[in-house]
């Protein structure tokens, strides 16, 4: 799709120059430099000769074929250049220059015409304002990035210039070989989602690195982030998060999702490792292109000293990993291999003045165990240690069979045993933590792989009478939806609501009390009040109708004080529901990604601890449970800490209820139901209270 990007025939340079340190230079000087065997064509209106080549004056004098034109020249003569470089059929076009989109309103306004000039012209545009790509097994460094990376087979893509230099660095700095890399600048035209859609597909690449400051086309990204994980790893940074779509909502689900909350998502989803740091970036991809992935989250740490061992351990149990122990008959047949004082435990600890036979026994052991899934090997500096020996010892050593990280920590003294650990293609970390953390990656990438088919659950539900309420409410411009309405939203997706009716006198409350049964509970109604609890407006368990009468005067004349001009439309009068654990589902609609489903337990849980999750929508059953598994509070729901277990298979159902709805309905931007009561197994969740906001009905 990108061939000429990155196997082009012919490049010509437009901005070419002499001086050394000017962007024309250095991209016409990598060309030169880095081995490209296609033809070169610099393009100076001073004509002559750079490197030994013609120059030519403008681009449309050249009478051969053109593929690939990068233009480095001052920003008001890129769109001359654009139009020469289209008029000798020229089909990737890079443009270095800046002074576009981030300058402000014209140079948005040029960018746009560029891009349209560009696809009038059947061709395709990486940047403005980027470092250019490189392509090493083209021997192809279209950019003026200082010089070219060693091959391999790790593909960068980068949003920032600057970010794609530093990767360069890194990668030189850990000897780290790269199959492409390619800076997409202001994404004019080509984004992130061609460079996915390329790579997945690209059979030099075997990971896939990105570093992204927005993502605009939701749908599309998650789209071919899916379909290159499930070819190959993609691993991305993701900085800049943007306010867009914060605004409304007073419900908790709106409050508690940011737009990095989306982003980590729509990771999730699409099955992305997000790197939280520019370290972490190499981090993972170093270990997803050396390591095979783990097959479960048991880790042996084998170690010279028990420091590092305990903190390795401590790291592996944090992060929801297991410490495991070798099988009795592979423990026993390496403790004739070990000193007496060495721990066979795990961490195994082969002790300080070990050599490399004694790391070499214990990777053996570890790599014959069925019960091990990963290996992590610790080295710090003893005046015995030997490490250059020992890394070279545990490389010949390795079968491939298991994923084995190392830590080799210290500074100059293991700097010998490191070198040879990458050249060997073994990750090595500089502590214990960093390492575990890969091996977390790992394991939650290897999960994502291996999940069975997704199939998304259709229920029965009666979406008339939806679409009516809906847009009723639009016509009227009355969006937001308290209790009442959105309870009968709910009730039409097969959520159970308790009898209940709205009153708008004392007496008509205590009829409707009577009708349903005592005790009841009444709240107030209201456009203008959102948390109706903290302005007295709500009682429970009111059991005779003198209370209900009593309550409902009381109610009136305090929201009345509170909220003086409140719109008080009357008293809901419902039945009690029977006691339960309180949860809170919900539903934000982001700009780029669509329905964002929320759960969370309720009170201290969600007011204080903040604890939450959130997954995109549509959303299948075994999301929905591993939505539930991944709170703090799930041991809760489980039924320890003092509670009774609760139907869990009920909530994950609601989700699901939610997913459905919100996919049904884009008209609904938020969605709260707060709270959910939730009882025993076997019995439904009740929702308590709910309300609902639409988006402005479109003319």
């Amino acid at each position: 799709m990108l061939d000429k990007f990155f196997t082009p025939a012919s490049v010509a340079v437009v901005g070419a120059s002499r001086t050394p340190g000017k962007v024309g230079h250095d991209i016409l000087a990598n060309l030169v430099a880095g081995g490209y065997e296609g033809e070169i064509i610099p393009v100076n209106p001073a004509g002559g000769t750079m490197f030994d080549r013609p120059v030519y004056a403008r681009l449309t004098e050249y009478r051969g074929q053109i593929d690939q034109v990068v233009i480095a020249v001052p920003g008001q003569y890129v769109l001359d250049a654009i139009r020469d470089a289209l008029g000798r059929k020229a089909k990737a076009i890079i443009v270095i220059s800046a002074g576009f989109r981030e300058t402000g309103e014209e140079g948005s306004r040029l960018q746009s015409e560029m891009a349209d000039i560009c696809r009038r012209g059947g061709a395709r545009l990486l940047g403005p304002n980027c470092l250019g790509l490189i392509n090493t097994e083209a021997k192809l460094n279209s950019s003026f990035a200082g010089g070219m990376p060693k091959a391999g087979s790790i593909a960068v893509f980068s949003q920032s210039g600057a970010l794609c230099t530093a990767m360069l660095d890194l990668a030189g700095k850990r000897h780290i070989g790269l199959s492409k890399l390619i800076s997409i600048g202001n994404k004019a035209d080509l984004s992130e989602i061609d460079m996915l859609t390329a790579l997945a597909r690209d059979e030099q690449t075997k990971v896939i690195v990105g570093y992204l400051e927005d993502i605009v086309a939701g749908d599309e990204f998650i789209k071919a982030a899916e379909d290159a994980s499930n070819r190959k790893p993609v691993i991305i940074l993701k900085s800049g998060t943007t306010p867009a779509g914060q605004k409304a909502a007073a419900s908790h689900t709106g409050v508690l999702t940011g737009a990095d909350t989306a982003y980590g998502a729509a990771f999730k989803r699409s099955g992305v490792c997000r790197a939280d740091t520019f370290d972490a970036l190499f981090d993972y991809a170093t270990a997803f292109n050396m390591q095979p992935l783990p097959m479960g989250d048991r880790i042996l740490i084998i170690t010279n000293a028990g420091g590092p061992g305990t903190m390795a351990a401590d790291a592996v149990e944090k992060l929801g990993m297991q410490v495991t122990a070798l099988d009795r008959n592979v423990s026993t047949a390496l403790r004739s291999h070990l000193p007496a004082a060495a721990s066979i435990a795990n961490p195994i600890d082969v002790l300080g003045d070990a050599g490399p036979d004694r790391y070499v026994a214990a990777l053996k052991a570890a790599q014959a165990d069925d019960q091990v899934d990963a290996i992590l090997i610790l080295l710090t500096p003893q005046a015995m240690t030997r490490p250059k020996e020992t890394a070279l010892a545990i490389i010949e050593h390795m079968d491939g069979s298991k994923p084995v990280l190392a830590s080799f920590m210290g500074g100059k003294d293991v700097m010998p045993g490191r070198r040879q650990l990458a050249a060997g293609g073994l990750p090595d970390y500089e502590s214990p933590e960093r390492a575990v953390a890969v091996l977390k990656a790992m394991r939650e990438y290897a999960v994502w792989r291996d999940r069975p088919p997704q199939m998304v659950t259709r229920f029965p539900v009666n979406r008339r009478r939806v679409e009516r309420i809906i847009s009723r409410r639009q016509r009227t411009g009355k969006l937001q939806l308290g209790e009442v309405r959105a309870k009968n939203i709910l009730k039409a997706y097969g959520f159970n609501i308790l009898e209940g009716r709205l009153a708008t006198t004392p007496g008509e409350a205590v009829e409707i009390a009577k009708f349903i049964g005592f005790p009841v509970a009444m709240k107030v109604v209201s456009p203008n009040i959102i948390h109706k609890t903290d302005l007295g407006g709500v009682r429970l368990d009111v059991a005779s109708s003198q209370e209900v009468e009593d309550a409902y005067d009381l109610m009136m004349l305090r929201i009345w004080k509170q909220v003086p001009g409140a719109l008080l439309e009357g008293v809901y009068i419902e039945k009690m529901a029977d006691p339960g654990l309180e949860v809170i589902v919900g539903m934000t609609r982001n700009p780029q990604f669509g329905p964002m489903l929320m759960f969370g337990l309720g009170g201290i849980f969600v007011e204080v601890l903040k604890d939450v999750t959130f997954h995109l929508a549509p959303i299948t059953e075994g999301e929905a449970v591993q939505m539930l598994k991944s709170t703090r509070s799930y041991e809760m729901l489980k039924g320890k800490r003092g509670h009774k277990e609760v139907d869990i298979a009920a909530i994950a159902v609601a989700l699901q209820r939610i997913s459905q709805l919100t996919t049904d309905f884009p008209q609904i931007t938020e969605l709260d139901i707060n709270p959910m009561i939730v009882g025993e197994i076997g019995t439904e969740p009740v929702v308590a209270d709910a309300r609902m906001t639409l988006s402005p009905l479109k003319l």
